[in-house]
């Protein structure tokens, strides 16, 4: 029962989704004395058209701010109108087309209030912007503190000394923000779902305020230097600026503590001077560090983590203060003898098994909600995010990236490189990133975000370029602000197979599919998309969530036939449309009658299409380094790629990948009909057995083996090719199971199999999709007779989450077939979501029993108690009567 403690530690963070809740806007509470306040709640927005007042009025405290919308910051300005319930509900049917872009195209103000006690009086105080898009002007108290000219960039941090402008009592800040127009390098979700009307604008990441007495501690970093021979010492070099904010000398002492290891130093400094600090194990032997602690990503080890507290003291008294969460441990990467990019963590090479993350649509981020998304990542077995665009609208994705041991991929997005999204002429190598001062402003924005992240041990490489290659003097730039700021991470200069001239060949892919594609085709291709290399965003396509999903998404009479409400929610530009996905749909399961038919196929095909293609990377992986599948989750409710939904309920894929991407398991190769034993842990799989059977529609057993399994660290092991069958039914079954050697069952995969082969047309392949000849026909899955389960059900309470175990006994001479399981109110019926089930999509052969556990947040039920309903290809849904276990 690991996974249930796994998941019982993960239950307080799971909670009933959806849009996020209007946030209260109670005033901010001080903390300068603590040395930063975060001006979050108590803000009010107004469209700049609206008002007449000047900066220095608003900014005066008592402002009446008459008619304005109440906000907090972090927002977009389009995200605090809906929250407050300006718009309906945005992502039902075409209502996000219906909001006019009209009151958008201006600058829109922010303004807060907040209060400094008299202590504060005579620190040195400085407003911090850590993200503005796309430009602002600031006043503070009546006077500006900013200008439109200086303070223009999405990803730019922007810090002002305020000393003067504060005072002990009530303050006033005021920013008038100005939406990017067709050219600037801003935030953007190019085709994977529409654009917000408002563009993004807004102070979409937080604003704090900074004080110290009169000492700052800036940009601290922390670097380890592990031996990864021996993995039994490692280095900690720890640095950090000191600035002094007054103008008068002084003599400054920085102290360093991680756990038991303390370190510190005096030095001088002029009025307004700031030096650099560095402690080194040459100067401080205590910061070398015997058998560390090692921060492992998923299923490699546990992503331990160290504490640094950095005080400045000033005749005695603490001036400012940094406290910071740290991993030990080393990343490189590597090329090996095909010419494919790989990466070591602790000297350790691992599969990238990862997909791409993407904010909310309105940039909005709901803590719980944020943590549910990334407990999603681990229990998947997933061990990568990719970040094209640099998501996040605070540091909190990267402390739980840090947190649950998930690697991110951080860097731009190709909307700059494409015109059509930048809005601007560009260059067919380079893309919109060419007159100087556009470099130097990208430039800038690189250097704040690698300052912003690089103590955040997840991050494992930097990635300056998605489709195409940075411009050759930008590369290098790039190259020589990381050598300064962070030397500790490898730089990846586009994630496309390209050569610079600057660092050589990428050694990366980024050849498609992007639309959907057989099983069999990651098997197969040799020469694009397929299991080879590094493929850093690829994927089968549409992703149909449940239909529970789907009435929360499209009106009961959009629901069949599938018209413009489905095609809206789908993709941009080629992915506007499901009619690729449905001509195979159709083709190999016949064609559906309405929409609940829809989506239960649906679910059948996102886990067959997505299984295959993570599967195949582990299965080749003598000549696989890496693969990213296009998407993870959701801007908001869509039907293209997506683990799992804008509600957070988890579709077929989700449980497709969590089956892939197991540590150790026994996988079938759709291309060569083989089976294999795939071990990505880090230690050699001995003396398990492979139990491999076939059975026909008519759940007969046909063949039946066991066999030995030895299977090295991170490697594949062919066990048996799948044996021909004379007289096989149309469909056949393919049930693998995986025991240890106490032979416990470590892994089971179920494949449906047809004798009907697919045929990938590889000739007719664009860049985003591969058409079929010929299809593998599944249409006799109809003809499967109907099974009734006995099921039981016993819930557990566990503080704020219930830990819920159902059993399912199938007693027939018939396998029950894909049977999913929900977590449903007792009494309204509605999913509990987000919910973390041990396995889901089972198939039960005859006489089988298997007890499966789930476990979800106490508030996702609303009060209700738990109830597991259950339906399959042949089992009607029903639902458990539920007897419920001591707390």
């Amino acid at each position: 029962m690991a996974f249930l403690t796994t998941a019982t530690a993960l239950g307080s963070v799971l909670f009933a989704a959806g849009v996020v809740a209007p946030r209260s806007a109670s005033k901010q509470t001080p903390r300068l004395a603590d040395h930063t306040l975060t001006l979050t709640e108590g803000w009010a927005i107004q469209a700049g058209a609206k008002c007449d007042a000047t900066g220095e009025r608003i900014s005066l405290p008592g402002f009446a701010a008459t008619g304005w919308t109440a906000a907090s910051v972090p927002s977009t300005v389009l995200g605090a109108l809906v929250d407050r319930g300006v718009y309906g509900d945005p992502f039902f049917d075409k209502n996000l087309d219906r909001i006019d872009p009209a009151p958008f195209q201006g600058a829109w103000w922010y303004r807060t209030e907040f209060r400094l006690g008299a202590g504060d009086a005579g620190r040195r105080t400085r407003l911090v912007f850590e993200g503005v898009n796309f430009s602002a002007q600031v006043w503070l108290n009546g006077r500006k503190i900013a200008d439109r000219a200086e303070m223009r960039g999405a990803f730019r941090i922007f810090t002002f000394d305020v000393s003067d402008a504060v005072r002990p009592g009530r303050n006033a800040l005021a920013v008038e923000v100005f939406p990017p127009q067709p050219g600037d390098f801003t935030i953007g979700f190019v085709d994977w779902n529409p654009a917000p009307s408002d563009r993004n604008m807004g102070l979409w990441r937080p604003v704090l305020l900074r004080s110290a007495d009169p000492a700052f501690v800036d940009d601290v970093s922390v670097q380890s230097v592990l031996d990864t021979t021996t993995l039994a010492s490692a280095d900690l070099i720890v640095a950090a600026t000191v600035a002094n904010g007054s103008s008068a000398p002084v003599t400054a002492t920085l102290s360093g503590r991680i756990e038991e290891s303390a370190f510190s130093r005096g030095l001088a400094l002029g009025p307004g001077e700031s030096k650099r600090v560095e402690f080194s194990v040459a100067q401080f032997p205590q910061l070398r560090l015997a058998r560390p602690r090692l921060w492992w990503p998923n299923n490699l080890g546990e992503p331990h983590l160290y504490k640094l507290d950095l005080v400045a003291t000033v005749n005695g008294r603490v001036s400012d203060r940094q406290e910071l969460s740290f991993g030990v441990r080393s990343v490189a990467d590597y090329v090996d003898a095909q010419g494919h990019r790989g990466y070591k963590i602790n000297g350790q090479p691992l599969l990238i098994r990862g997909a791409g993350w993407v904010d909310d649509l309105f940039l909005r981020e709901d803590p719980r909600r944020l943590e549910a998304q990334v407990a999603y990542a681990r229990h998947m077995n997933l061990n990568t995010l990719r970040l094209e665009g640099l998501w996040g609208s605070s540091q909190r994705l990267y402390d739980l990236a840090d947190r649950y041991g998930i690697l991110l991929m951080a860097g731009w997005s190709c909307q700059w490189e494409w015109q059509n999204y930048l809005g601007k002429a560009v260059d067919e190598q380079f893309g919109g990133v060419i007159s100087a001062e556009d470099r130097a402003l990208v430039a800038s924005y690189f250097r704040d975000q690698v300052v912003w992240l690089r103590n955040h041990p997840s991050v494992f490489v930097w990635v300056v370029g998605s489709d195409m290659l940075p411009r050759p003097e930008l590369e290098r730039t790039y190259r020589g602000l990381l050598a300064n700021l962070d030397p500790s991470r490898p730089l990846l200069a586009t994630c496309s197979s390209r050569t610079s001239e600057v660092s050589g060949p990428t050694g990366v892919k980024m050849n498609g599919p992007y639309d959907y594609v057989t099983p069999n085709y990651w098997y197969l291709d040799d020469a694009r998309g397929g299991a080879f290399g590094f493929n850093t965003e690829t994927g089968p396509g549409p992703q149909i969530p449940p239909m529970a999903s789907l009435k929360q998404m499209i009106s009961a009479d959009q629901l069949w036939p599938i018209g413009d409400v489905y095609r809206f929610h789908c993709g941009r530009s080629e992915f506007n449309t499901l009619d690729r996905y449905l001509k195979a749909v159709n083709a190999r399961y016949g064609a559906a009658r309405n929409a609940e038919e829809l989506a239960r196929q649906a679910q059948l095909v996102n886990y067959e299409a997505v299984r295959a293609m993570f599967a195949a990377f582990a299965v080749h992986r003598s000549r696989t380094t890496g693969v990213i599948q296009w998407m993870f989750n959701a801007a908001w409710p869509k039907l293209y790629w997506q683990l799992f939904g804008y509600d957070l309920m988890p579709n077929g894929a989700y449980y497709g990948t969590r089956k892939a991407c197991q540590p150790q398991s026994l996988v079938y190769d759709y291309g060569r009909h083989e089976v294999h034993a795939v071990n990505g842990s880090r230690l050699a799989l001995s003396g398990a057995t492979a139990e491999v059977r076939v059975l026909d529609l008519e759940s007969r057993r046909v063949s039946e083996r066991t066999l030995p399994v030895e299977v090295p660290a991170d490697s594949s092991v062919k066990i048996c090719d799948l044996p021909a069958i004379a007289g096989l039914t149309p469909v056949y079954f393919l049930d693998l199971r995986l025991r240890g050697a106490d032979g416990a069952v470590v892994a089971s995969n179920l494949y449906w199999l047809s004798t009907a082969e697919d045929v990938p047309n590889f000739g007719a392949s664009t860049w985003f999709y591969t058409p079929n000849s010929g299809y593998a026909d599944f249409t006799a899955l109809a003809r499967l007779p109907e099974v009734q389960l006995d099921a039981a059900q016993t819930t557990t309470h566990h503080d704020d989450a219930a830990a819920v175990q159902v059993t399912l006994r199938n007693r027939s001479s018939s396998l029950a077939f894909f049977v999913e399981l929900q977590i449903v109110g007792d009494r309204s019926g509605r999913p509990a979501l987000p919910v973390l089930w041990e396995d889901n999509y089972v198939t039960l052969l005859p006489g089988e029993e298997r007890q499966l556990t789930a476990t979800v947040d106490t508030a996702a039920l609303g009060g209700e108690e738990p109830r597991v309903r259950y339906s399959g290809w042949n089992v009607r849904e029903s639902a458990v009567i539920a007897s419920r276990a001591a707390h």
